[in-house]
Parts: structure tokens; C-alpha cells; sequence
């Protein structure tokens, strides 16, 4: 595992402006489930460049990537995306976990439950 865990300083322009424009669901997941500690005690980072990705949520200590996928990731061409990043995250050691946006806005308490329980498990 990388020193500074695969961080690509070259993308962090375009993490701060995923940063900026965050979606309904992933300002959700932020501000209920893992600002701040919020998630177990552990210290999760908004938009933080790996690699040649952009990861939705990271957290340093479990090696976790969380990615929240709205409609667009049911087209072809993202799936196609997203298969690929979640391989070369999983080959660089990080483990991926992926909600819907429906998921997280509709179901909050049960998206935190199963992160809950995957880090009960995994962390």
C-alpha cells in the first residue's frame, strides 16, 4: 500500500469540484452517516483522488472505498466505468462498497446499518 494511499495530486482540481457539486444522495451520506466521525469513529474524505479515480468517500484506516451511483450507472458505458475502477481499486488493496442514490436518500438508517455491520466485520 502506497504511503499516501495511491493519492494523485494531479485530479485534485477535479475533486474539488466534485466536492462543490455534490449530488442530493452524496451530501446525504456526508452530512447523516460519515462526517465527522459519525461512521464508528472512523475519519472518511469527500472526493479524494486515487490513483487515476475520483472516489466518492474513502476512509484511510479500513482501505474503503464507498461510491454512491445514481442513474447514470445503469448505461452501459458506466458500468463499463465502474467495473474498471472498482478492479483497479480492489488491485491497489481497497476494498469498494456501492449504494444507489435511492438507496441513501430513501433508506439512510439501512445504508448506515450495513456500513455499520461491514465494519464490524471487515474493520
Amino acid at each position: 500500500m502506497s504511503k499516501y494511499h495511491h493519492y494523485n495530486k494531479k485530479l485534485k482540481p477535479y475533486a474539488r469540484r466534485h466536492r462543490n457539486k455534490s449530488t442530493k444522495a452524496e451530501i446525504r451520506m456526508w452530512s447523516k452517516i460519515l462526517r465527522a466521525r459519525k461512521m464508528m469513529g472512523y475519519e472518511f474524505l469527500r472526493q479524494r483522488p486515487i490513483d487515476w479515480f475520483i472516489a466518492d468517500f474513502f476512509c484511510k484506516e479500513l482501505k474503503l472505498v464507498i461510491e454512491v451511483d445514481g442513474y447514470t450507472h445503469s448505461w452501459p458505458e458506466t458500468i463499463d466505468k465502474d467495473k474498471k475502477k472498482t478492479r483497479v481499486l480492489k488491485e491497489l488493496g481497497y476494498r469498494v462498497l456501492r449504494f444507489t442514490d435511492e438507496d441513501v436518500l430513501y433508506h439512510t438508517e439501512s445504508v448506515r446499518r450495513l456500513l455499520e455491520l461491514w465494519i464490524g466485520k471487515n474493520g
